[in-house]
């Protein structure tokens, strides 16, 4: 189901609030997650707000964002951190499935403006590698990659997704899907 004005507005609304909030308090961050993506012309995310932020950060980015007024919370995984801007949920995540967010993923970050705010927005190389790493036998779907893959596609280094993600029979099933449908570009089926 599309995503209302609204909620478009209030994503946006939270990136930025939460941006700026990690940015005045020397946070290191890049935006990352399907905002990373429609960033750069591909689909708008459908629930809440990503940004990578190094494991040794994690306090005091939450800590920035509860200065900010945003509501914290502390979920069971130990992977990411959470806040709340409104009822809008922001996600600071510090290893994801592929490992730990390091400097070199956050140099590899690319600022740009997204609705006027300048801020460092994750490659789409480690949005697509976070997301197919991510994918499990309770959680298979391909929805989101699919759309990244599609809208974003001549954008991508599939080489060095596939490179990454080797390792994951979900990531495999997924290269295939994509060559299979047409979607994988010819010069990235050559380079395979």
């Amino acid at each position: 189901m599309p995503r209302s004005n609204v909620q478009v507005e209030s994503l946006v609304e939270a990136m930025k609030h939460a941006g700026a909030a990690l940015r005045d308090e020397g946070v290191r961050f890049a935006l990352a997650g399907g905002l990373a993506c429609w960033a750069r012309g591909g689909p708008v995310t459908d629930h809440d707000v990503d940004f990578l932020i190094k494991p040794d950060d994690a306090e005091a980015a939450v800590s920035a964002l509860q200065k900010a007024g945003m509501r914290p919370e502390r979920p069971p995984e130990d992977w990411l951190l959470k806040a709340y801007h409104e009822d809008t949920l922001v996600d600071l995540i510090f290893c994801p499935s592929g490992g730990p967010v390091t400097d070199e993923m956050l140099d590899r970050a690319e600022e740009r403006e997204v609705m006027a705010m300048r801020l460092p927005v994750a490659s789409l190389e480690d949005v697509l590698v976070t997301k197919l790493l991510a994918l499990t036998e309770q959680e298979p779907n391909y929805r989101s990659v699919l759309e990244i893959a599609r809208t974003l596609r001549e954008q991508i280094r599939w080489d060095e997704v596939r490179e990454q993600t080797e390792g994951s029979p979900f990531a495999r099933a997924f290269f295939t899907l994509i060559e299979e449908l047409g979607i994988l570009p010819e010069h990235a089926r050559e380079a395979a």
